[in-house]
């Protein structure tokens, strides 16, 4: 298994999930997968944020390419939410091209179809 390239210093953008992943009036669908599925709110999202961190480097992660601003990656992880329940999310990662920087692109709770 193969981690995330860098994980530790992984920048996690709080807005990511502010302004958008848990935002209802942004993107309802994924704040209220995220709500039901693990318990993760605008309110709570430092717990999230934590959660996704301290597990990282769990989970493999698959190389997806570079398509001119740095190498993309994916980690498909399962996580335990505030409700005590089990979910699979699904991570997007890119490191940077400009500023070596890698971080946190996109955050999704998996369909229970696609597995882990």
């Amino acid at each position: 298994m193969q981690p995330l390239p860098g994980y530790a210093l992984a920048v996690i953008p709080k807005e990511k999930f502010t302004r958008y992943a848990l935002n209802p009036r942004v993107a309802p669908d994924k704040a209220i997968v995220f709500e039901r599925a693990l318990g993760y709110t605008a309110e709570n999202v430092d717990k999230l944020i934590e959660n996704i961190r301290s597990h990282l480097g769990d989970f493999p992660c698959k190389e997806k390419g570079d398509i001119g601003y740095g190498m993309t990656y994916e980690v498909r992880m399962t996580l335990v939410g505030e409700n005590g329940k089990s979910a699979g999310v699904l991570t997007a990662w890119i490191k940077d091209k400009k500023n070596g920087e890698l971080r946190l692109t996109s955050a999704y709770v998996k369909k229970r179809k696609e597995g882990n």
